[in-house]
């Protein structure tokens, strides 16, 4: 890995063998290391403090702290690690709280290891780790009717932003990728991630997941 800085990866399911799994075939990857395990959410926030990772891949469904309630104590952190949960269903119940808690997307667990790879190098550089065609089915399953409170906090969080960072905020909101908004919007991906960036901090939110559900409240 020469010239290269290794992605942190933290594993947290408590299934053994999913654990064991999982940090088998990470280590395959040359770019990440696995730095830890832990099979309960309330033992996250020590394991972070140990080892640092970049990523945490987060189980939803543990019988003690689950995934969301883990996933919201980090997300108070000053400088919390991306978090990807990990879940059984596309179409899990706890999926769309798990991202209003701040998380950075979700995998099934039956995704090929190369997906997992994907989905974890991407998240570091910024990139959705769901392709647009999954977050409109997630957007669809999980929030198919908006109303009148969702969409008054969504126009009221996107009147914050200028024209041109609606755009791309609307962009988001319809699942497409740095690449492809930088394409329909005629600028760098460079710049997009700027945009990205500051909308976030505009609006408050955790990650462009949670921006996406926000564009796709707000009135047309």
């Amino acid at each position: 890995m020469a010239g290269m800085t290794a992605i942190r990866v933290l594993v947290v399911d408590d299934d053994p063998l999913v654990r064991a799994g999982l940090t088998l075939m990470l280590r395959g990857a040359d770019e990440l290391v696995v730095v830890g395990g832990v099979a309960d959410g309330a033992d996250v926030g020590s394991a972070v403090d140990t080892h640092t990772p970049d990523v945490v891949l987060m189980d939803i469904r543990m019988p003690g702290l689950d995934g969301i309630d883990a996933t919201r104590l980090l997300r108070r952190r000053p400088a919390p690690p991306y978090v990807i949960m990990l879940t059984t269903f596309d179409a899990d119940e706890h999926v769309f709280g798990a991202l209003r808690a701040g998380a950075d997307g979700f995998l099934l667990k039956d995704t090929p290891p190369e997906g997992i790879v994907d989905a974890i190098r991407r998240v570091v550089a910024g990139e959705p780790i769901l392709s647009p065609s999954v977050t409109r089915r997630l957007i669809a399953h999980l929030a198919p009717e908006t109303d009148d409170r969702r969409r008054d906090d969504a126009d009221r969080l996107l009147s914050r932003l200028s024209g041109r960072e609606r755009e791309v905020a609307d962009a988001v909101g319809r699942g497409m990728s740095n690449g492809d908004i930088a394409t329909e919007l005629h600028m760098s991906v460079g710049t997009v991630k700027g945009y990205i960036s500051r909308i976030l901090t505009k609006t408050n939110l955790d990650n462009r997941i949670q921006l996406a559900l926000i564009a796709h409240n707000a009135p047309r």
